[in-house]
């Protein structure tokens, strides 16, 4: 699968088709889907038709699935724009602008290990339903709420799975010695790809560099126009470069970031 920048952006007016609240505050909007082409790790703006001006700007979603049936989006209510989309209802139209940005690159055929921390499973979903040789990914999944919250028990159906709960010091240690590991055991013949909180991906950067693995992360920033122009995401790269993340991310090779040096 290739990560190239999608040159065009597509406008949509799309219908609400299933809103489903999960435990904690955490949603799966599902959309009508447009005849979109997109790469596991590209996101999408999104603005409610009935909001006015508070809030103004739209919200970046990570794009967790897009087939035939749905455009759908796996978010958590963080703030007063995620709070009032969960009030949307079936039938409401939402203004969506995608796919943005560039995808994860990964050889299909290559073991694969997928590194999550929270909200950072989103960009996985697809990735991992769509997979065509599904024996190859496992998955390490860093997350402080209860596993209820997340899609997870579907996903472990389809490949293999580990959860590390990470709410004190003493679960961040075992997170970070699972991580080590699996790294270490990857750094060879696979590939490795994550996302997640600033501190789960330096960490994830740092265990990479020590090993040499071949690792791209997906950035989690905010971004209010996913165009480049507000330079509202922009990241710190290696040797003083900057980068905007809704154009030249957010998925980022490791060795292009510096996040092991913050």
């Amino acid at each position: 699968m290739t990560s190239e920048k999608q040159r065009v952006t597509l406008y949509h007016d799309l219908k609400v088709l299933e809103i489903e609240s999960l435990d904690s505050g955490f949603y799966w909007l599902r959309l009508n889907p447009p005849d979109w082409s997109w790469q596991p790790g590209q996101f999408l703006m999104l603005r409610p038709r009935e909001w006015s001006s508070d809030p103004f700007l739209p919200r970046p979603f990570s794009i967790a699935d897009l087939d035939g049936q749905a455009l759908s989006l796996f978010w958590h209510v963080v703030g007063k724009g995620t709070r009032k989309m969960s009030h949307l209802r079936s039938g409401d139209r939402v203004r969506v602008w995608g796919p943005l940005g560039r995808g994860f690159y990964f050889e299909p055929n290559m073991p694969t290990l997928l590194l999550a921390g929270g909200m950072g499973l989103a960009p996985f979903i697809g990735l991992i339903r769509h997979h065509p040789h599904p024996e190859n990914l496992e998955l390490i999944f860093g997350h402080r709420e209860d596993l209820s919250s997340y899609p997870l028990e579907e996903l472990s159906k389809r490949i293999l799975t580990w959860s590390l709960q990470d709410r004190t010091p003493k679960d961040l240690a075992r997170l970070e010695k699972a991580v080590r590991v699996k790294i270490q055991g990857y750094s060879g013949d696979g590939q490795i790809l994550a996302c997640g909180p600033r501190p789960f991906l330096s960490m994830v950067s740092r265990l990479s560099r020590e090993n040499g693995a071949r690792t791209q992360i997906c950035m989690e920033t905010a971004m209010a126009c996913g165009h480049g122009v507000c330079l509202g995401c922009s990241v710190q790269g290696a040797e003083g470069r900057i980068y905007q993340a809704c154009v030249d991310g957010p998925v980022f090779s490791a060795e292009q970031l510096a996040l092991d040096q913050e």
